[in-house]
């Protein structure tokens, strides 16, 4: 059976470990090309109150939104 969408999506969530820390530049490339390896193409970046590890508190991050044909 074929799917009737010609492409699927994929939300990575980005942020930093810390409260109050920088958006690191070099971890983000890392993440967008481990991404575009496995053909996944950046549709989005979109910021957002991101969930910590710890606590029920949120902390500025990044929404990824990828997108590739399906295949």
């Amino acid at each position: 059976m074929s799917s009737a969408y010609a492409y699927e999506y994929k939300v990575v969530t980005f942020r930093e470990s810390l409260i109050g820390d920088a958006l690191d530049s070099d971890k983000l490339e890392k993440v967008l090309n481990k991404h575009a390896e496995d053909g996944w193409f950046l549709k989005a970046i979109t910021s957002a109150d991101v969930k910590g590890r710890i606590g029920p508190g949120a902390v500025e991050g990044l929404l990824l939104t990828f997108e590739r044909p399906r295949g």
